[in-house]
C-alpha cells in the first residue's frame, strides 16, 4: 500500500511540475510583437519629423497618419499571408484526400512505414495503421500531421490574423501620439511613455522566451531608443539641409 501511495504521489507531482511554456507563442507572441512594431515604427517616424523642427500639429498629424497607414498595411499583409498559407495547405489536403480515396492500401502501408521508422514493431505498426485508416477523415488528419506537419482542424484564420495585427499595431503606435493628444507641447512626454511601453513589451516577450523579464525589457528599450535617436538625428540633418 505504501508503494502504491508513493507512486501515486510521484505521479501527481510529475503531472503538476512537468509543464512547458507555449513555444509557439500562441496569441501572445503576435500581439506583443505587433504592438512593439507599431510603437517602434511610429516613435521613430515622429522623432524623425520632430528632429526637423516642425510644428506640434505636424508631429501629431504625422503620428496619426503613421498609425493608420501602418495598421492597415499590417492587416492587409497578415490577411494576404495567412490566406495564401491556408490555401496552400488546403490544396495539399485535397491531394492527400484524393490519394486516400484512390489508393487506400498504399496510404495505409505508407502510414505503417512511418511508425516503423519511429521504432514501432512492424506487425504492430501495420495493425495501428489499419485501425486508424478505417475512418477516412481520421486517416486524412493523421497523414496530414505525419507527412505535412499540420492539423487540418486548426488552420489559421486570415480575418483573425488581420484584425489582431491591426489592433495590436494601432495600440502600440498610439502610445507616442497620446501625450500630444492629451495636451503635451514638447517631445519628451511622448518619448517617456514610448520608452515605458518598449520596456513593458520586452518584459512581456520574456513570457515566451528563456530570458529574464528585465533583460528582455532593457534590450527592447535600447533597440527602440536607438531607432528613435538615429531618426531624430537624420530629421535634424534633413531639416537643416532643406531649410
Amino acid at each position: 500500500m505504501a508503494i502504491i501511495e508513493t507512486e501515486a504521489t510521484l505521479h501527481v507531482a510529475h503531472r503538476d511540475n512537468h509543464t512547458h511554456r507555449d513555444v509557439n507563442g500562441g496569441w501572445l507572441r503576435p500581439a506583443v510583437f505587433g504592438a512593439m512594431d507599431g510603437l517602434v515604427s511610429n516613435l521613430a517616424l515622429m522623432t524623425g519629423v520632430a528632429g526637423g523642427s516642425v510644428s506640434q500639429q505636424t508631429i501629431v498629424i504625422t503620428g496619426l497618419a503613421g498609425l493608420a497607414a501602418g495598421a492597415f498595411s499590417m492587416a492587409a499583409g497578415e490577411y494576404t499571408s495567412v490566406a495564401s498559407q491556408r490555401e496552400l495547405v488546403e490544396a495539399e489536403l485535397d491531394v492527400e484526400r484524393r490519394e486516400l480515396r484512390k489508393h487506400p492500401k498504399d496510404e495505409e502501408r505508407e502510414l505503417a512505414a512511418l511508425y516503423e521508422a519511429r521504432g514501432v514493431e512492424p506487425s504492430l505498426a501495420r495493425e495501428v495503421a489499419r485501425q486508424l485508416s478505417r475512418d477516412p477523415e481520421q486517416a486524412l488528419e493523421i497523414h496530414a500531421r505525419e507527412e505535412l506537419g499540420i492539423d487540418p482542424g486548426d488552420l489559421p484564420s486570415p480575418a483573425v490574423a488581420a484584425v489582431s495585427s491591426f489592433g495590436s499595431f494601432a495600440l502600440g503606435a498610439l502610445l507616442p501620439v497620446l501625450p500630444y493628444l492629451l495636451g503635451a507641447t514638447v517631445l519628451w512626454p511622448a518619448l517617456l511613455l514610448a520608452m515605458i511601453g518598449l520596456f513593458a513589451c520586452g518584459a512581456v516577450v520574456a513570457k515566451v522566451t528563456a530570458r529574464s523579464w528585465w533583460f528582455s525589457g532593457l534590450r527592447q528599450l535600447a533597440l527602440g531608443g536607438a531607432a528613435a535617436g538615429v531618426t531624430y538625428a537624420l530629421g535634424s540633418l534633413f531639416g537643416a539641409a532643406v531649410g
